[in-house]
């Protein structure tokens, strides 16, 4: 069981230091030095050109704020510190009815000739059974053999040297560090949503659902998220038309105007990850703890399977150190009202 301020086991996004020969990052050059944003990681520093009227592909949806039930109690992974439930507020705020999508990245690397950690390190995670059959061995974490470390792996070539976004510039970014979700959300003009902002635009207005639309994972069959379906991780049926990522704004939205929010890829939050600190932490507009080795992590991703990870829902969440990423997570901005 992991000690309350790391992160569980990574099943579904795999951390850097997980694996062999792990090596530290080149320093950022003079043009992709992001400044120090308090409590929420590295961004691009003070004076940095903002775009005059960033609109995510879904839009904003603008949320009043208030009190609603957070948290689960009677979670699947006792480590990961979901229980227990207990009412809290929060402030209104905008949210991106979308993930980030590639589309909206290029604006931004563009903008800022910004350079991601998977491009300052030269790999990220893959998920195997996306790689050619005769692809070379490369370390795998322990525990996860199916995430692969992939040189040359970022957010432009989601599977390594070869492939790229062609067809996919409507789906999310992946293969960013929490740092370069936090860059991003500098130049647009917003910020990565505390563990409870998200949570409370997941989850719709409805309490003690695990899904941002209700009780049923499939309401009269229909299929709500991408997710793993099938036997993980040897077959994917793909019953629900993707075996990866999908269009940010795919399925339907949950009653605030929300795509995405379980399932796809997962997303960054601002807060540090800890197990217990929320049971003694304030009700009004909660935060994590100062610090921390992990940051939070919500929604689950098109690569969470019931038998393993059953936390493509409103309250499961999980960390993962900041300079991590892998080929499932991304992450969606706020704004404040």
């Amino acid at each position: 069981m992991a000690a309350g301020g790391t992160e569980p086991r990574a099943c579904c996004a795999p951390g850097r230091a997980g694996v062999a020969e792990v090596q530290v990052a080149p320093a950022r050059t003079e043009a992709t030095a992001p400044g120090a944003a308090a409590g929420a990681g590295a961004g691009v520093g003070a004076g940095a050109a903002v775009p005059a009227a960033y609109e995510p592909r879904g839009g904003w949806r603008e949320l009043p704020g208030g009190a609603f039930r957070m948290g689960y109690d009677d979670g699947p992974y006792p480590a990961d510190g979901e229980g227990p439930a207990r009412e809290v507020t929060v402030d209104g705020f905008a949210v991106a009815a979308t993930a980030v999508t590639n589309e909206e990245f290029a604006a931004f690397t563009d903008a800022m000739s910004y350079v991601t950690d998977a491009e300052r390190y030269g790999w990220s995670f893959v998920f195997a059974g996306f790689l050619p059959k005769n692809f070379p061995p490369t370390a795998s974490p322990p525990q996860t053999p199916w995430w692969r470390r992939v040189h040359q792996a970022d957010w432009r070539h989601p599977e390594g040297p070869g492939s790229g976004l062609r067809g996919r510039w409507d789906h999310p970014v992946v293969h960013v560090s929490h740092a370069d979700a936090v860059a991003f959300c500098d130049w647009a003009g917003g910020r990565l949503p505390t563990e409870a902002e998200w949570e409370y635009a997941a989850r719709g207005g409805l309490t003690g659902e695990p899904y941002p639309w209700g009780a049923e994972r499939e309401p009269e069959g229909a299929y709500r998220m991408n997710i793993w379906r099938g036997t993980f991780p040897d077959r994917n049926t793909a019953a629900d038309g993707y075996r990866g990522t999908c269009p940010v704004d795919a399925f339907e939205p949950n009653d605030y105007g929300l795509y995405n929010a379980t399932g796809n890829v997962w997303e960054w939050c601002a807060d540090w990850f800890h197990a217990r600190h929320h049971r003694k932490a304030p009700r009004d507009n909660p935060r994590g703890p100062r610090l921390g080795q992990s940051r939070v992590l919500k929604g689950g991703s098109h690569m969470c399977h019931e038998s393993y990870c059953l936390r493509y829902r409103t309250s499961a969440r999980m960390g993962n150190t900041p300079d991590s990423s892998s080929g499932n997570t991304g992450f969606r901005p706020i704004r404040n009202a």
